[in-house]
């Protein structure tokens, strides 16, 4: 497999709006569902299991022109929701039998409502995720919505869904997430060899391509870069931080790299990283979850953080992790959690000596010179001065 077919296969269904990986999937099964899902996290091995390829929901980027999605939401609250309305509103969402909303923010919550208003045939779940400082409680919490969600799915798909049916989604999922691991572990040693614009790509394909042909696809990506390795650049090493639910634009993702900086580690869609291991294979499989949500060592916004100090002493630790030089703080205008938590998560960094910068976007931002600029000034600084 040639290195630029994956590519141009990621390309393809990122910039196809009308899902066609999800739409020859139903073809491919009539008695199959397509269940969709808002960032942040939503756990794809139970729509699996109940008979649904799960579709990931990132809005349209700066591929699509919000007009009617304007008309649902106020000025001051970030794109996503009205890019998704969009997409929704001109039929290109047609295919879903049901949408899970997670608790990522109010923005969210609203739009979960609005969904119900205007598509009363699709099945519709608000997600909370489990935010109590008591992990025994947090699992029995999660452990009830899954089974819920469980109970409501197969009511929606007419299957009978069985431990083995989760427990099969479960390990190709395991599956996935071990090979984004390796995707990441590559970039992160070699990213001359992993461009993040290639990274990103193949993960967004991977969020609407059924399980198994993403794997085929990301593993033949890997043999391609390991035969033909490319040669490392002057670039400084940066984290990208804040773009977990609306995601950026692709061309902002080029325009940090290309400005001399080499993204090692990124929150970009999260989602598929939220389970940090393997959930197993033995016992119960809806409790096997539950448990692998409340124990990850994952930290985010959307996360309960029960250390005070916590997000004072993350941007260090990501930093060291990753062999960073420093941070692009780069969050959607009016993320609520992300905007709230950068003050902390910076002040840490800049006590730790760590070079940072921050500017905010719009998944539908067209023009990308000054992040440019911003990204090269900063890439020249890290080289000229270093940390302090």
């Amino acid at each position: 497999m040639q290195r630029t077919e994956v590519i141009d296969w990621a390309r393809n269904l990122y910039e196809d709006l009308s899902f066609p990986a999800v739409r020859q999937w139903l073809a491919d099964h009539p008695d199959g569902r397509a269940g969709g899902y808002l960032p942040v996290y939503a756990p794809r091995e139970i729509l699996e299991a109940c008979g649904f390829l799960p579709v990931g929901i990132h809005g349209a980027g700066d591929l699509l022109e919000t007009i009617k999605g304007d008309a649902f939401y106020q000025s001051y609250i970030c794109h996503l929701p009205r890019s998704v309305i969009e997409l929704a509103q001109s039929g290109r969402l047609d295919f879903l039998s049901a949408l899970l909303f997670p608790s990522t923010c109010d923005v969210i919550r609203n739009l979960s409502g609005i969904w119900k208003l205007l598509y009363p045939d699709v099945y519709v779940r608000y997600l909370d995720l489990p935010q109590v400082p008591d992990p025994a409680t947090a699992v029995e919490f999660w452990d009830g919505e899954l089974r819920h969600l469980v109970k409501d799915l197969s009511a929606v798909s007419g299957r009978t869904v069985a431990d083995a049916d989760v427990w099969a989604a479960i390990a190709r999922h395991d599956e996935v997430r071990r090979v984004i691991r390796e995707l990441y572990r590559v970039r992160r040693e070699r990213p001359w060899d992993v461009p993040t614009e290639e990274l990103y790509l193949l993960l967004r394909a991977g969020e609407v391509a059924p399980a198994e042909v993403f794997l085929t696809q990301a593993r033949g990506y890997l043999a391609a870069v390991e035969a033909a390795p490319g040669r490392p650049r002057d670039n400084s090493r940066v984290i990208v931080v804040g773009a977990f639910c609306e995601q950026p634009p692709l061309g902002l993702i080029k325009s940090i790299e290309r400005a001399g900086c080499y993204v090692v580690d990124d929150d970009f869609l999260l989602g598929n990283r939220f389970l940090r291991h393997e959930v197993g294979s033995g016992g119960d499989p809806v409790r096997a979850l539950a448990e692998a949500l409340v124990h990850t060592e994952l930290r985010t916004s959307v996360l309960y953080e029960g250390d005070p100090g916590g997000k004072r002493r993350l941007m260090g630790e990501q930093v060291a992790a990753a062999g960073a030089d420093g941070i692009i703080f780069a969050t959607p205008s009016f993320c609520d959690p992300a905007l709230l938590d950068q003050p902390m998560l910076r002040a840490g960094a800049e006590q730790r000596q760590i070079p940072c910068i921050a500017f905010k976007y719009a998944e539908n931002t067209g023009q990308f010179q000054q992040f440019r600029e911003q990204a090269g000034t900063f890439s020249d600084s890290i080289k000229l001065w270093g940390g302090g």
